[in-house]
């Protein structure tokens, strides 16, 4: 299966899609304004202790606290006798000693949050979770560590490694090969894209996540609360090292400095994958050329045509996503029950492709078709629980019920491509999305670089929506500057009240 991994950089917006024979199936997206967290370690403070819901909150130094809940807590034994040697009880209601040590070594069931933590206390957490709406971040004290072939788990005592590999041979050959080099007390999970690594990589990697680890605790014992400590690497970086495997074709970058930087991390961790990573320099826009930009302006669609006539309807609630599957146009040819069955069975490839590319998560309820049938109710759960193998995201799905119900989870660590791209409707008070006018200030700014050398004039009006002008002089006042001098042009804004937000017209001046 020929696999690429397709990367638009500008100054203001960063997109990665990895395509599968032809096909989009993972874009990720990241703007300066709403740069990713997950995988940063910050020094924190508690504020927060909450026996009743067994969590405290931690100021982290962002806009909102973040949530620690207590199986995300670690306190080693150094912790345990730093707060016994500062007991102040004084009396018969001291509770330190019933503190034993194993009990704050490790998680246990019926610990309770305020045994391990007090309010003012200072504490090292890791971002496992976005930030997302209302919500602050979800922390943990549990710190993980990736390089490209490993996962460095210091605080764990543990050798995972990874389901995906199913040879049992090369997986006791990994875990011995761990054992002999790891640390004593320290923890590691051996990544799928470690299947064929040698013994020399494997250590290559432990030493360097051992140094990483080192400056973070240098860096904690100097930092002052709500500073970071480890910052994970950007998305660029992070698609490399997750993403780009022996299994990919090549990597195509069309901005010279991050095709720079890829390379240099690429001689680095994967020196035998050099030749895949390619600078694209066409006058044909990079995710035009290869299809891509339709595939996402389809990704924020609620309806999806099968090829049979049916459809999906995807609608995102707060609490949960629903997929709901229709008959539409398609009348089968046997009967009503192979008819429903066969619709079915194209909607699962779809719900799979669908709920990947749009890095949907949390509780997903698919309405399949009601089927009569046992056997063909079988038939589409095994079906899915196969199409979602692809899916790196953690996925549980239960079975098909009497009325045709499927519910599944999907983790969710970042907002899914909906909330990253749109924002909520200011026309209808919320109860339905539009592009958000950031995004419509890219279309734009990307049709004008793309037509600018084909064009006649020294100058481009563009007429927009009065909050659409607004971002476009203010926020983005930079990048309109930017623009005008690579296109060597001059770019003037019309504010029109009339005008749709995501409506808009350029207007090249002969």
């Amino acid at each position: 299966m020929a696999s690429d991994l397709v990367i638009n950089a500008t100054e203001y917006e960063v997109r990665i899609a990895l395509v599968e024979n032809g096909n989009l199936v993972e874009l990720n997206l990241e703007r300066p304004t709403d740069k990713g967290l997950v995988g940063n370690v910050y020094k924190g403070k508690v504020v927060r202790v909450l026996p009743g819901m067994q969590a405290a909150f931690v100021d982290v130094g962002l806009e909102r606290t973040g949530f620690l809940y207590v199986d995300d807590v670690h306190v080693n034994t150094g912790e345990l006798e730093r707060r016994m040697s500062n007991c102040k009880c004084n009396g018969a209601d001291c509770n330190c000693d019933s503190m034993s040590v194993e009990a704050l070594d490790r998680r246990r069931p019926g610990m309770n949050i305020d045994d391990l933590l007090k309010e003012g206390q200072d504490i090292l957490v890791q971002i496992c979770k976005e930030p997302m709406g209302t919500k602050g971040a979800r922390l943990t004290c549990h710190i993980t560590l990736p390089c490209r072939n490993l996962v460095f788990m210091p605080m764990t005592d543990h050798i995972g490694i990874s389901r995906k590999i199913e040879n049992d041979e090369v997986r006791e050959r990994l875990r011995e090969d761990i054992e002999a080099l790891r640390p004593a007390g320290t923890g590691f999970i051996v990544r799928t894209m470690a299947e064929d690594a040698s013994r020399e990589e494997l250590e290559a990697d432990m030493e360097f996540l051992l140094h990483v680890w080192d400056e973070i605790q240098y860096a904690d014992a100097k930092a002052s609360v709500g500073s970071v400590v480890y910052e994970d690497l950007d998305i660029t970086l992070r698609a490399v090292r997750d993403l780009f495997s022996p299994d990919i074709s090549q990597v195509l970058v069309d901005d010279r400095q991050t095709f720079e930087r890829i390379s240099r991390f690429i001689r680095i961790f994967a020196p035998n994958l050099e030749d895949k990573v390619h600078f694209y320099q066409e006058d044909v826009p990079l995710f035009d050329a290869h299809g891509i930009e339709t595939d996402v302006s389809r990704a924020l669609d609620k309806k999806i045509w099968l090829r049979c006539g049916g459809y999906l309807f995807i609608e995102a609630t707060e609490a949960l996503t629903v997929v709901d599957v229709n008959t539409g146009r398609y009348v089968g040819k046997k009967g009503l029950e192979d008819t429903i069955f066969k619709t079915n069975m194209e909607a699962v490839k779809e719900i799979a492709y669908q709920v990947r590319l749009r890095n949907i998560g949390g509780i997903i309820i698919i309405d399949f078709i009601d089927m009569e049938e046992e056997a063909h109710r079988d038939e589409v759960f095994r079906a899915l629980k196969e199409a979602v193998k692809k899916d790196k995201s953690r996925i549980n799905i239960l079975k098909v019920s009497e009325f045709g119900l499927v519910q599944m989870t999907r983790k969710r660590s970042r907002d899914d491509l909906s909330h990253v791209m749109c924002e909520p409707c200011h026309y209808c008070d919320g109860e339905g999305m539009h592009k958000s006018r950031r995004t419509v200030c890219y279309e734009i700014f990307r049709k004008v670089s793309r037509n600018a050398k084909k064009m006649p004039g020294a100058a481009v009006t563009i007429k927009v929506h009065p909050m659409v002008a607004t971002m476009m002089l203010k926020e983005e006042a930079a990048t309109m500057e930017r623009l005008e001098d690579e296109v060597h042009k001059r770019l003037t804004i019309v504010s029109t009240k009339d005008f749709h937000v995501e409506r808009y017209e350029i207007s090249w001046e002969k």
